[in-house]
């Protein structure tokens, strides 16, 4: 067999004890000392770590101080509640004397393995408590700013240069005068009047100098008309005297900063995206170390989550999607774009989706969707993807708490079961979007009785029937399990077209788009009869969505077990395709395939992001079974690649996986998972394999209908081989 590839380094089994615990977070926050938290009981997390395969935790020992000398190796004055056995490592709730308002306090933890070993105590994490406590709320960072150096400077001529920061961010410009006493050059009529800078007088006074930001580039210069709204502005920058920094910040643009849009701190600045200054009319020598594109962002740490694969253009893919996950939370809350930096429902959705790929981070996600349920916008769907966000929240943190605070608005408000006809079917008088721009519904046909917004419908009953379960309100849960079995049958009565053996648009119309057989596909309202000829239209009708409907599309390939086709889609070259985004220039997905669908696109929209979920949760397979992450799907999904390896964040710690093709369907897998964490792995379809093996050992597959999988593998580097 093949060496399978890895981005990992294989542990050497042993039976040593437990390993020191890391990832310490308070109120989900790595770091919750540089914020404030308004829970007077938070919850503890922390990654089990273990050099034995296979390990659980069965024990922890939680001490809670109010400064660090109280924090002894055994004693602690606010929480000490000794040895607790149990396997729980996520959100462990406070449980000791009253937290007071506005103080710092300390905590640590230590484990036990399966051996009843102790692990070393952790290293202390300082948490802040608010200056006052709230019922519930969730905690978040304040916005940072990272300083980015130029990758190239040119000269294009006397006094005019062109600075390249490599990719585009939210930002503005800092600038360092230089002090070295030197005449640098000579502006004015002819050249004539020189500027000399000295250590004493850093800048010459009465000069002022163009600044223009930009994203686009024509002709190798920055694109001072790019269309659409993609951004460029002109700054006159007049110098002054004995000024040593220059902080220079775009034009405030009265679309993005009025209405329902997201506000920019004060003390920030304005900011605008950008990749390229030009400097015009300059009186001295610009060089690298003078200047430094300020990114403002959510914090971020861009080890977390890392992905490569033998395929150039799904690598390139996965890095602009990644990227543009870091550099659009730079409103604090999960906005559209720039143009209006405005929350909307179902750009939250697939950016929270993103962001769980890319990095160990889920109060922004949380935050965006309670102030989305707060500040709802139009769109029918958009109200429909409340739910999915809480649900998927719930999944990824395995934290109860706003679906408790948020239950009777998903239940009364996004449900819109008030909305329902006798047959379950949903006749909102919301209005529906289907896919936005218009351009890209496939000549929808809108009627009514709306196909995708039953379809989202159907979902919204399963989860809030999960919901409900969770909850422990029993009656409720089996009322939406109850409408769910219902509403399918109806589902397939009225929308369903037995002479085409496709699902029409809506209630009375004759159209099937793809956008009313991708969505019924990927939210399991196919039934096994009916599903090829409706894979076989989907496939027909290729990219005719927008970018938003490609997140459907993907999940729905993926699920009918068209890995190769929607591979395919994710790697093109058309128009409509992610490289297409890369091939105009950007580093940051777009909000449309290009400016000939939306005319008025940003170039900035986590939206546009899709890949950057669909690999680690389709291509990769890597979704969590169980909430937080306490049980692990892993379900590659390879098509036609050879090797490829991921690691992707959980709040127990990062889950890796590679692969190495052999022939056309053999393959040699690599797993690792944290301790305190099982997976069930699943063997890529389309075969039968007659030898698989785990560690080297021959195993005999469980089976689910076509599905085989191998359930409850333990903790540490696993090897699976698939012939």
């Amino acid at each position: 067999m093949l060496k399978s590839i890895a981005l990992f380094c294989v542990l050497t089994v042993s039976a040593c004890a437990a390993t020191a615990p890391t990832g310490l977070m308070c109120e989900m926050l790595d770091n919750p000392a540089v914020t404030t938290i308004a829970d007077a009981q938070p919850e503890f997390s922390w990654v089990v770590n273990s050099e034995m395969s296979n390990d659980t935790q069965t024990a922890y020992h939680v001490l809670v101080a109010s400064s660090l000398e109280k924090l002894t190796p055994e004693q602690a004055d606010m929480w000490n509640r000794g040895k607790v056995p149990s396997d729980a490592s996520v959100q462990v709730v406070y449980g000791g004397t009253a937290l007071a308002t506005g103080k710092s306090y300390f905590w640590k933890v230590r484990t036990w393995n399966k051996n009843d070993q102790p692990s070393d105590w952790s290293a202390a994490q300082e948490f802040k408590t608010a200056s006052a406590f709230s019922s519930y709320s969730t905690a978040k960072y304040a916005l940072v700013g990272t300083e980015i150096a130029p990758v190239q400077i040119k000269t294009l001529a006397d006094g005019h240069y062109f600075i390249d920061f490599g990719k585009a961010a939210f930002g503005y410009l800092r600038w360092t005068m230089p002090k070295e006493k030197t005449v640098l050059a000579s502006i004015g009529a002819g050249g004539s009047t020189a500027v000399q800078l000295t250590a004493e007088n850093t800048t010459p006074a009465g000069q002022t100098v163009e600044i223009h930001f930009g994203e686009k580039l024509k002709d190798g210069v920055i694109d001072r008309s790019p269309g659409g709204t993609i951004r460029y502005y002109k700054v006159n920058q007049a110098l002054a005297a004995g000024t040593a920094e220059y902080e220079i910040h775009p034009p405030k643009d009265s679309r993005n900063t009025s209405g329902a849009a997201i506000r920019i701190p004060a003390e920030i600045g304005v900011i605008c995206p950008f990749r390229f200054i030009e400097i015009v009319n300059c009186p001295f020598a610009v060089t690298a170390e003078q200047l430094r594109q300020v990114t403002i962002h959510y914090p971020w740490d861009n080890t977390t989550s890392a992905f490569q694969c033998d395929n150039d253009a799904l690598n390139q893919v996965w890095e602009i999607c990644k990227y543009t996950i870091k550099a659009t939370s730079f409103a604090g809350v999960y906005v559209d774009g720039d143009r209006e930096r405005i929350p909307y429902e179902a750009d939250a959705y697939i950016n929270q989706l993103c962001h769980y790929a890319a990095d160990r981070e889920f109060t922004l996600a949380r935050y965006s969707h309670e102030y989305l349920l707060s500040h709802p916008t139009w769109p029918t769907e958009w109200r429909q993807h409340s739910i999915m966000m809480a649900w998927v929240d719930y999944m990824y943190t395995g934290n109860t708490e706003s679906l408790a605070a948020q239950y009777d608005v998903l239940k009364n408000d996004k449900l819109m079961l008030s909305s329902a006809r006798a047959d379950g079917l949903l006749d909102p008088s919301t209005t529906d979007i289907v896919d936005w721009p218009a351009g890209e519904r496939d000549g929808y046909d809108m009627k009514s009785i709306n196909t995708v917004v039953n379809a989202f419908h159907y979902l919204n009953l399963l989860q809030m029937k999960q919901i409900a379960e969770v909850l422990g309100k029993t009656a409720d849960a089996a009322t939406f399990q109850q409408k769910a079995q219902a509403f399918y049958n109806s589902f397939q009565t009225v929308l369903f077209k037995p002479s085409t053996g496709l699902y029409i648009d809506g209630e009375g119309s004759t159209h099937s788009s793809l956008h009313a057989n991708m969505w019924p596909l990927a939210f399991g309202l196919v039934p096994e009869n009916k599903k090829a000829g409706v894979v076989a239209f989907v496939k027909s009708r290729g990219m005719a969505c927008s970018v938003y409907g490609a997140q459907y599309l993907m999940e729905a390939l993926y699920l009918a077990g068209e890995e190769d086709y929607a591979l395919g889609l994710m790697t093109s070259t058309a128009k409509r395709s992610w490289m297409n985004m890369i091939a105009v220039g950007s580093t940051m997905a777009l909000e449309a395939w290009d400016i000939q669908y939306k005319s008025n696109l940003d170039w900035n929209h986590a939206w546009g992001a899709v890949p950057g979920n669909i690999i680690p949760r389709f291509v990769m397979g890597i979704e969590p079974m169980e909430p937080g992450f306490r049980k692990v799907r892993i379900q590659p999904r390879p098509g036609t690649l050879g090797h490829a390896g991921i690691t992707t964040p959980t709040i127990r710690g990062a889950v890796k996986v590679s692969f190495t093709r052999s022939g056309q369907t053999d393959y040699d897998f690599t797993i690792e998972l944290p301790a305190n964490t099982t997976a069930r792995f699943v063997l890529p379809a389309k075969k039968t394999y007659t030898a698989v093996t785990l560690d080297g050992a021959a195993v005999t597959p469980h089976t689910q209908g076509t599905m085989q999988f191998i359930d409850s593998i333990g903790s540490g580097v696993h090897t699976i081989t698939c012939e």
